[in-house]
């Protein structure tokens, strides 16, 4: 819940900008949930917290050394929440950044990837019941990676506690293609496939190119056709 919270001021701001869209195409308010995928670095590895004279250093996997874990995957439940302005009928501007709610494992850590983008949107259809949403625009994705450590006291009580030991940024290109539709009046579906170019992401995973689909639930404020 905190880390949507983080994302409510650049709402609040396409709320204060909503009396200027009403006269043209509208506002949309919306939270998506979906998943995005990379595959796994098999040139990276990480010593687990066990190891002697290298814990959490780098490491060679498959080089004999027994405490090496492989990077893993990109993958898992991503949750997102956005808006936008169309200025006009066919043209507008948005925000969105879609993160995971949940840590994933990556070797002896735990990561959670976070995009954020601002897009400049093109909607050549738009009917009553439907509108075709093109964009594309810029942002950074940011990996964020902590550790889970466990401490007991004999054998009565033990504890679990996830420190964070980092995060990576990277800019990042971003291309979207979706359909919204309505369900009534202003309320809308919008199924979405989303495409993330991010440069040097091959230092955690395997590719610079993320595919993601999210499905957007929202509000839109103006929508009369």
């Amino acid at each position: 819940m905190r880390r949507t919270c983080r994302y409510l001021p650049v709402l609040a701001l396409l709320i204060g900008s909503a009396p200027i869209a009403f006269g043209q195409a509208g506002v949309d308010f919306n939270l998506g949930f979906g998943s995005a995928r990379d595959g796994a670095n098999s040139s990276i590895g990480i010593d687990n917290i066990n190891s002697p004279t290298n814990p959490l250093g780098a490491c060679t996997p498959g080089s004999g050394d027994t405490y090496c874990q492989s990077a893993q995957a990109l993958s898992g439940f991503f949750m997102g929440i956005g808006g936008d302005i169309m200025f006009k009928q066919k043209f507008g501007a948005g925000f969105d950044a879609s993160f995971q709610p949940a840590r994933q494992n990556y070797g002896p850590l735990l990561y959670r990837e976070t995009f954020f983008d601002i897009d400049g949107l093109y909607q050549p259809i738009s009917t009553k019941r439907a509108s075709v949403r093109l964009g594309g625009g810029i942002g950074f994705a940011r990996t964020g990676f902590a550790i889970n450590e466990s401490e007991c006291v004999g054998t009565v009580t033990c504890s679990t506690e996830t420190t964070p030991v980092g995060t990576t940024n990277h800019f990042q290109v971003h291309f979207t293609a979706g359909v919204q539709i309505y369900v009534t009046e202003h309320i809308f579906i919008r199924p979405e496939f989303d495409l993330h170019y991010v440069p040097n992401l091959t230092q955690q995973f395997n590719s610079n190119v993320v595919p993601e689909g999210l499905v957007w639930i929202g509000y839109n404020f103006g929508h009369n056709q």
